[in-house]
C-alpha cells in the first residue's frame, strides 16, 4: 500500500514503517558518532517505543553497549491500518540491536499491569540476570491499577483558576486565545494517579523484591518544567501536580536504591515534539517559538542528543552527577538559558496568525510532528508501495 498521513487532531492515525525505520537509523548514527558512554550494561526501558523512551534505549545500546529489555504497547497492523509507529519504531530498533551482537527482548502490554512486571522479571531473569539502569518513561493519558482495578484518566487542567492564554492550530496556523476551566480535586487526584509516581515505584518494588536490580543500578524518570507562560497549564496545573508527586518518588526510591548503592533520579528534559505535549494548550505554541531561537543559537536538540547527553554529561558523568537543589537533573539547561526565555517572552505577547510563519519555527514543529509517524524523511519515497507487515 501507499501510506500517506491521516491527521486528526493532534494525532496522526497512519504510521510509515520505512520512514520510522529511517528515523531510528538516524539516531543511532548520531549516538555511534559520539563518544562512548560509561555506564548502564543492562537496562530495562519502561516505554521504550517512541520520544524519550526510544531514544534512551538507542542512546544506551549504540551509546554503552547495553542489553535492553524494553516494555511498550503497540499494535501491528491490520487488514485495514498501519502499524502504530512504535511498533515500527521497535521492530527497527531490534533488528539493528541484533547485527550489533546485543540482547533486545520486546514486551508488549500495560505496563500498569501486575501481569507485565512480572514477565518483564522472568526476562529479566532469563536473559539479563540483573539489570543496572531503569528507564520510566510512560505517557499515557489513562490507566487500571493492578490490585484496586480502578480506572483513572489524567485532565490538561489549571488548578484554582481560569487559565487564558494563547495557542495555535498547528495544521491551520491560526492562533487564538484558549480558556480553560479549573480542576477539581477528583481531576487532580486522578491525573496524580496516572502521571505521577506510584507505578514507577511499584515496578522498582517488583524488581528488587525479586533481586533483578543489581549494585549501583541508577532509576531515573521523566519530567518537565517549563517557561512561566506555560507555567499555569503546565507546571501549576494537574499534571505539574503529579510530576510533582513523581519528584517525590524519586527520594523515596533514592533512600531505597541505597542499600545497593543505586540512585534515583528525575530528569527534567527540554521541551520538544511529542505526542504527549502536542495535546497540551499553548505548549505547541512556546515549542514553535522556542524553535527559532535555539536553532538561531545552534542549541536545539531532539530527544536523542538529550537522552545521549543525560546519558553521557550527567547520569555517568566521571565527576558525578549534577543535580539541581531538588535533587533533579536539568537537561532542559540549554532552554532554559535567560536569554533563550528573554526573546520568548518578547515575542509572546505579538505573536499573531498574521506572523506566525515569520516569528516562529512552525514549520519546523510540523515537520517534527509527522516525522514522529515516519513522515517527512528526506530519502524516503513516499509514493512507493509499502508492506505495513511488519514483524518484531
Amino acid at each position: 500500500m501507499i501510506i500517506k498521513p491521516r491527521i486528526r487532531g493532534f494525532i496522526c492515525t497512519t504510521a510509515h514503517p520505512v520512514g520510522c525505520a529511517h528515523n531510528v537509523q538516524q539516531q543511532i548514527k548520531y549516538v555511534k558518532g559520539q563518544p562512548k558512554v560509561e555506564g548502564g550494561r543492562k537496562a530495562l526501558i519502561i516505554g521504550a517505543s517512541t520520544g524519550f523512551g526510544l531514544s534512551s534505549r538507542i542512546a544506551a545500546t549504540f551509546g554503552s553497549g547495553a542489553d535492553s529489555v524494553g516494555v511498550f504497547f503497540e499494535r501491528p497492523a491490520s487488514e485495514d491500518r498501519t502499524g502504530t509507529a512504535g511498533w515500527y519504531n521497535t521492530a527497527e530498533f531490534t533488528k539493528a540491536a541484533h547485527e550489533e551482537g546485543k540482547i533486545a527482548i520486546n514486551i508488549n502490554g500495560d505496563a500498569f499491569s501486575n501481569e507485565i512486571k512480572q514477565q518483564t522479571i522472568e526476562q529479566i531473569r532469563e536473559h539479563l540476570g540483573k539489570v543496572d539502569l531503569i528507564v520510566y518513561s510512560i505517557a499515557s493519558p489513562r490507566r487500571t491499577h493492578p490490585t484496586t482495578g480502578g480506572s483513572f484518566t489524567s485532565t490538561l487542567k489549571p488548578i484554582g483558576d481560569t487559565y487564558t492564554n494563547k495557542t495555535v492550530n498547528t495544521t491551520t496556523g491560526e492562533v487564538t486565545d484558549i480558556s480553560i476551566d479549573p480542576a477539581s480535586e477528583e481531576d487532580i487526584r486522578n491525573t496524580v494517579a496516572v502521571m505521577g509516581g506510584e507505578d514507577w515505584a511499584l515496578w522498582i518494588e517488583a524488581l528488587r523484591e525479586a533481586e533483578v536490580i543489581a549494585e549501583g543500578a541508577v532509576t531515573v524518570a521523566y519530567s518537565y518544567i517549563g517557561p512561566e507562560v506555560t507555567h499555569q497549564i503546565y507546571r501549576s496545573g494537574t499534571i505539574g501536580r503529579a510530576k510533582e508527586d513523581l519528584e517525590a518518588t524519586a527520594h523515596k526510591l533514592n533512600d531505597q536504591l541505597g542499600a545497593l548503592g543505586g540512585r534515583a533520579y528525575v530528569s527534567v528534559n527540554k521541551a520538544l515534539v511529542t505526542q504527549a505535549s502536542s495535546a497540551i494548550p499553548v505548549v505547541p505554541l512556546y515549542i514553535a517559538l522556542l524553535f527559532k531561537i535555539m536553532k538561531a543559537k545552534g542549541t536545539h536538540e531532539g530527544t536523542i542528543e538529550q537522552m545521549y547527553r543525560l546519558l553521557n554529561e550527567r547520569i555517568y558523568a566521571a565527576a558525578g552527577t549534577p543535580v539541581d537543589e531538588q535533587g533533579r537533573i536539568r537537561i532542559d539547561d540549554l532552554e532554559m538559558q535567560e536569554d533563550v526565555q528573554q526573546q520568548i517572552d518578547q515575542l509572546w505577547s505579538s505573536i499573531s496568525t498574521d506572523n506566525l510563519e515569520e516569528q516562529s519555527d512552525i514549520a519546523g514543529y510540523r515537520q517534527d510532528f509527522l516525522r514522529l509517524f515516519g513522515f517527512g524523511f528526506e530519502g524516503v519515497d513516499y509514493e512507493a508501495e509499502v508492506d505495513p507487515n511488519v514483524q518484531l
